[in-house]
């Protein structure tokens, strides 16, 4: 079982760069960083947790930049978003600026794909809440025909020449809830499913697999439990469906906050 975390990384948060330092110091696979570009101080739209909105997503830090921090000062943590915000991005910088970190990093970047529930934020970015997912799509197979091709040709661009390359074609996994909608996009250009903690997930499993064997893509069914509080009977019952990669979630905090839970989850390896 490989085991990452991942923090909301802002800046009254411990620095990322320490953070991925001490993670891999103490063997964890991977470093998340989650996004929110802005936040309207309208609030329309309610918090999803409910309550009040948490402070952490006003200030939270741009996921790429914080990113090659982390990947600056290690050696073979992961580094990946969790979550891209992939429908309020330009997909030719995105792209560009992925393929610039994994270049960089020697093939390290995961990248986790959502398509967020902010309304006000998602439309601040000229996109209609409801074609956010549509939008989403497009974008990210335009950022893997990017990766992948010598000269991409994405619907709308010009048929295009994009360097560097990554040293692989990162991974993407898709956030969001279980369903056809979602498991349909899994398996048409995903690799695999990043639901939020790991309730319903056995009974998920039946349908993503339909889903993937019916794309022809099998092996766009694999499942990474993202944002949960790990113990030894929860990843043991992950290893039993098969999952082999797990990430914990930490509070955003300092230092001293962050380091004894380090070294808890740590004790789970």
């Amino acid at each position: 079982m490989r085991l990452g975390v991942t923090m909301f990384a802002t800046d009254l948060a411990m620095p990322v760069h320490e953070l991925a330092r001490a993670a891999e110091e103490r063997g964890f696979d991977s470093l998340y960083v989650p996004e929110h570009t802005h936040i309207p101080v309208s609030r329309r739209t309610p918090y999803p947790g409910g309550g009040e909105l948490p402070e952490e997503y006003k200030r939270t830090l741009d996921p790429l930049v914080a990113l090659s921090y982390a990947a600056a000062v290690t050696r073979d943590l992961r580094v990946g978003t969790g979550i891209l915000l992939a429908a309020q991005r330009d997909p030719i910088v995105t792209a560009k600026a992925l393929a610039t970190l994994d270049h960089l990093s020697g093939g390290r970047v995961v990248v986790g794909v959502g398509f967020g529930w902010n309304v006000e934020e998602i439309e601040n970015h000229g996109v209609p809440y409801g074609r956010r997912r549509e939008v989403a799509r497009r974008n990210v197979l335009a950022m893997q025909a990017m990766w992948r091709d010598e000269v991409a040709r994405v619907e709308g661009l010009e048929p295009s020449w994009s360097w560097p390359k990554p040293v692989r074609v990162p991974p993407v996994y898709l956030g969001g809830a279980a369903g056809p909608k979602l498991f349909a996009q899994v398996a048409e250009y995903g690799d695999g499913w990043m639901p939020i903690g790991g309730r319903g997930i056995k009974a998920a499993l039946p349908a993503l697999r339909e889903a993937c064997e019916k794309a022809g893509r099998p092996q766009a069914c694999e499942v990474v439990p993202f944002g949960t509080l790990p113990s030894r009977e929860k990843l043991d019952y992950y290893a039993s469906l098969g999952i082999t990669q797990v990430v914990a979630t930490l509070p955003s905090g300092p230092a001293d906050v962050i380091l004894p839970l380090l070294d808890e989850y740590a004790a789970l390896l």
